[in-house]
């Protein structure tokens, strides 16, 4: 008998391309969506930004939220960082899980779903791991930031590099986009046979 609305988490540290698995498994034509997408239309709601200002004065400015200056912000105060997860994960999941609703298969990347505790949440759990270094030179290149400011954001991640992912569904990403690839759709076919 297969199951329904079942919720699969895909997660990892900042460069480890957890987006470019979630586009992967699109293309195979599974539903994806992605957290960051959500909360991007989240800020097209004015009442969730005037929250956003209130908490962080000066982050919205002509109705619109500086993403760079939010940024700069929190990444420097965790407890600046834990007040806006607070602010705004709980929101951006129950959106997300509407968008799930009539699907028996859903995946949702998550970029802080262990900062969050929000792995309880999901059926399944996919974890895209990548070496310290590659993820360091992945960031700097994609958003034009120095070496230093990645290595500041993944401190106030999760530790990946320490933990035991056994009980969830492990994809390393340490060579090419085939070999990523492969992993992927080898993980999509066990999750997916494991739903029938």
């Amino acid at each position: 008998m297969k199951q329904n609305n079942i919720k699969i988490a895909i997660t990892g540290g900042i460069g480890s391309g957890k987006s470019t698995v979630a586009n992967i498994i699109a293309s195979e034509g599974y539903p994806v969506f992605s957290c960051d997408e959500i909360y991007s239309e989240l800020l097209r709601d004015g009442k969730f930004l005037l929250e956003i200002e209130k908490n962080f004065p000066g982050s919205v400015k002509d109705g619109r939220l500086d993403r760079n200056k939010l940024s700069a912000e929190v990444f420097k105060d965790e407890e600046k960082l834990k007040k806006l997860n607070a602010l705004t994960h709980g929101k951006i999941l129950s959106a997300a899980f509407i968008k799930t609703e009539g699907e028996r298969l859903s995946f949702l990347e998550v970029p802080l779903l262990f900062e969050n505790g929000l792995e309880s949440r999901f059926d399944k759990v996919i974890v895209v791991l990548r070496d310290y270094e590659n993820r360091i030179s992945s960031v700097t290149v994609r958003d034009g930031i120095s070496r230093e400011e990645v290595i500041n954001r993944i401190k106030r991640q999760f530790d990946y590099d320490n933990y035991d992912f056994a009980k969830y569904y492990v994809i390393h990403n340490n060579s090419n986009l085939a070999d990523l690839r492969a992993k992927t759709l080898k993980t999509l076919c066990l999750i997916a046979c494991g739903t029938e």
